[in-house]
Formats: structure tokens, C-alpha cells, sequence
């Protein structure tokens, strides 16, 4: 029988439990914003790298654009935890949602000019970078001064679900986008979506936030914080290794359209299935705890597992039924640990909790990319979505070893009678 309120009516779950929140005031206008504005992200990163792609026929290049992209994240992490905890996290979203509008405009015009070369692709690509390295950890610190703490976990799965219904329809539409209007107007798209989230945020209410007193307020005490608690650290390295795992699909989609003998405007339905195995493991999770770490190890399974059969596939056809299970176990596992983390602080200490997450999911991201483009350009891509796979893999199987030397060690030991 499942667990009851107090009123004595089981608890919602699954797409009841997602509907009801996305109906609230405060969360759902952001849900909404975060949505479409992710939607157009994907329009100029389907274009940017269509554009790169066409120009240099180079999978390296297309790794260095990821690196321009999120390579910021990395490198402004002391100062953009710091900043979601000292300033308004509601209003410093809104500068940066401003600034990336006047940016995908401003490429929007030089690719109409037929001025925008692939350097100029990776610059912008490196300004919009800097813009989401300051949005990131706001955005996911903002949700717990939306939501109450009990519906945080299905918050941040609903969250992570906008990102990812976000890949599932913005890249198919980029795709027909870039075909039918051409890569100026995905461009102009994104720049335009910008204003969705900036609209969402001018709606809601978020709770009074937090400040940390200024001994607190370093990066370092953050890290000194997660390395005195080895719970936290993990889950920071199993949101590395979903970042990894993922990161095919994210950064080589083009060079595995032509691999499999399609057009390079297959990668938008490539991105697009994986979203959408994605947005079904949000529905499905929603309104439940984070999970044991049993599920985290089979989630962790199906995502690494996905992408090594779907780069290993012979035929499209049959890697989108692998892919779409890649996305489930990708957003399940991304899901559990994130809100993990988020659970295991005080408000106070959200915004450089998930700067550090930001390192881990994103700022990761341009070394993974890296890797992925060398071992694209020396190998192939099946060989390189293999090997980004591997560490969601081992982390499972870390997960389960550590898991059966926990039960061992928990169980009484049988000591032999005498004869």
C-alpha cells in the first residue's frame, strides 16, 4: 500500500504529482520560462554546430566549440557560486537572460551578413558561456525558494525535465528550422527565447533568500565542506560521469548523422530521442523520493549501456530504441543526485553547492568534449561515444560494490558449533 497523509489520501506520484506543481504560482511560470528558453538554447547549439560542421567538415572543431561553451563554467566557478549566494538570484538571472538575448541577436545579424566564419561561431559561443556559467547556479539554487522542501526532489526533477523536453522538441525544430529558414533564424529563435525565461521570473515570488555570513562566503569553505563529507563528493563525481555519458549525443550528433549515412540535420532528431527517454523518466519519477542507491547504480547502467549500443549500432532505427533508454537513465540518475545535493545543505549554502555542480555537470563539460572530438577525429565517433560511456558504468559498478560490502559487513557473523 503506498505511504498517506495526513488526511488520510495517498500521496500523489508520477505525472499527477508533476501537473499539480507545474500548476502552482510560483513554480510554474518558471517551469514554463526555463522551458522555451531552453528550446531556443537548442536551436543555437544545433545551429552553431551545423554552421561549424559545414564550414570545417572537422568533428575536432565541433569539441572545441563545446569547450568555448562550457569552458566558462569551469573557469568562473569561484565567482559565480559566491554570486548566487550574496546577490538576488531572481534578478541576477534576469541580467544574464538580457545579456545572452543581445548576444544570439547580435549572431543571428552577422550570420544573415554572411560574416559569421566558425571562430566567430566559437566566440559567441564562448560569451554565451560566460553568461550561463553566472545563470546556472542561481537557476538551480532559485527552485528551493519556489518550491517548499518537500517538494523539492520533484521540483528538480521537473526542472532538469524542461531542460530535457527542451532537447527533445528544440532540436527537431531547429532541424527543420536551419532546413527551411536557414541558420540566421535558429539564431534569431534562441535570441527571442531568452525573453520567455526573463518573462517567467518577473511573475513569480521566490521566498525571501538566505545570505551567508562573509566568513562563510568563499568557494573554499564550500570544498572544504563537500571533502569533510564523502556522501556529497560522490555524488558530485556521479554527476561528472552522467556529463560524460551524455556528452556524445550533445557534442558529435552531426558526425553521427553522417555515420550512419543521414543528412546533418539528423542530429536534431538524435538529441531529440534521447529527450525524449528524458522527459519520460521525469514524469515517471515525479513526486518520489530521490531513491535508493540501488536505482542510482541501474540508472547509471542504462545510460552508459544506452550509448554504448547505440554507438554500436549498424542501423539508426534500432539506436534511437537505445538512445531513448540512454535518456531515461540519464535524467534518473542526474535527478537522484542533484537532489541529493540540494537536501544535504542549508538554503544559505545552495548557490556554491551547485557552482560546484555546475563544475561537475558543466564546467567538466569542455574536457569531456575535448576527448570526445580527439577520439572522433583519430577513431571515429562510435569509437569516442564508447569510451565517454565508460564512466557512468564504472560508477555503477562502484555503486553496487560498495552497496554488497555494506550488506556483508551489516550481517551477523555465523560462528561454526563444535563437534
Amino acid at each position: 500500500m503506498g505511504r498517506r497523509t495526513r488526511g488520510g489520501s495517498s500521496p500523489r506520484v508520477g505525472p499527477a504529482a508533476a501537473w499539480r506543481l507545474i500548476g502552482s504560482r510560483n513554480f510554474g511560470p518558471y517551469f514554463v520560462g526555463n522551458a522555451l528558453s531552453s528550446s531556443g538554447t537548442w536551436f543555437q547549439n544545433l545551429a552553431g554546430s551545423i554552421l561549424v560542421y559545414r564550414l570545417t567538415h572537422s568533428p575536432f572543431l565541433l569539441g572545441i566549440l563545446n569547450v568555448a561553451q562550457f569552458g566558462p563554467v569551469l573557469l568562473l566557478a569561484p565567482w559565480t557560486g559566491l554570486a548566487a549566494d550574496r546577490f538576488d538570484r531572481r534578478r541576477l538571472l534576469l541580467v544574464t537572460q538580457l545579456a545572452a538575448a543581445a548576444l544570439s541577436g547580435l549572431l543571428a545579424l552577422l550570420a544573415w551578413a554572411g560574416a559569421a566564419e566558425a571562430w566567430v561561431v566559437i566566440l559567441f559561443g564562448f560569451a554565451l558561456g560566460v553568461t550561463s556559467a553566472f545563470s546556472a547556479p542561481s537557476s538551480g539554487a532559485l527552485i528551493g525558494q519556489l518550491v517548499s522542501r518537500r517538494e523539492l526532489p520533484s521540483a528538480v526533477g521537473l526542472n532538469s525535465m524542461a531542460y530535457n523536453l527542451a532537447r527533445t522538441i528544440g532540436p527537431v525544430l531547429a532541424a527543420v528550422t536551419v532546413h527551411s529558414l536557414g541558420i540566421p533564424a535558429a539564431f534569431a529563435i534562441n535570441s527571442a527565447s531568452y525573453l520567455a525565461l526573463v518573462a517567467g521570473l518577473l511573475v513569480v515570488h521566490a521566498r525571501p533568500q538566505e545570505r551567508p555570513p562573509r566568513a562563510e562566503s568563499k568557494l573554499r569553505a564550500s570544498l572544504q565542506f563537500v571533502w569533510e563529507r564523502p556522501q556529497l563528493l560522490a555524488l558530485l563525481l556521479v554527476v561528472t560521469a552522467v556529463g560524460f555519458a551524455s556528452d556524445p549525443v550533445n557534442t558529435e550528433a552531426p558526425a553521427f548523422a553522417h555515420a550512419f549515412g543521414k543528412p546533418d540535420t539528423t542530429a536534431g532528431f538524435i538529441i531529440g530521442v534521447f529527450g525524449a527517454g528524458a522527459v519520460l523518466a521525469a514524469l515517471t519519477l515525479a513526486g518520489r523520493v530521490a531513491g535508493s542507491r540501488m536505482r542510482m547504480a541501474v540508472t547509471l547502467t542504462l545510460l552508459g549501456g544506452g550509448i554504448v549500443a547505440f554507438s554500436l549500432s549498424p542501423w539508426l532505427e534500432l539506436g534511437y530504441v537505445f538512445l531513448f533508454v540512454a535518456g531515461f537513465g540519464y535524467l534518473a540518475s542526474n535527478t537522484s543526485a542533484t537532489s541529493r545535493l540540494q537536501l544535504g545543505v542549508a538554503e544559505s549554502q545552495r548557490g556554491r553547492i551547485m557552482a560546484l555542480w555546475s563544475v561537475a555537470f558543466l564546467g567538466l563539460r569542455p574536457l569531456a568534449s575535448l576527448v570526445d572530438g580527439v577520439l572522433s577525429g583519430l577513431f571515429g565517433v562510435r569509437v569516442a561515444g564508447v569510451v565517454l560511456a565508460l564512466p557512468a558504468l564504472a560508477a555503477a559498478g562502484l555503486i553496487l560494490r560498495l552497496r554488497d560490502r555494506r550488506l556483508s559487513r551489516s550481517q551477523p557473523t555465523v560462528v561454526p558449533e563444535r563437534i
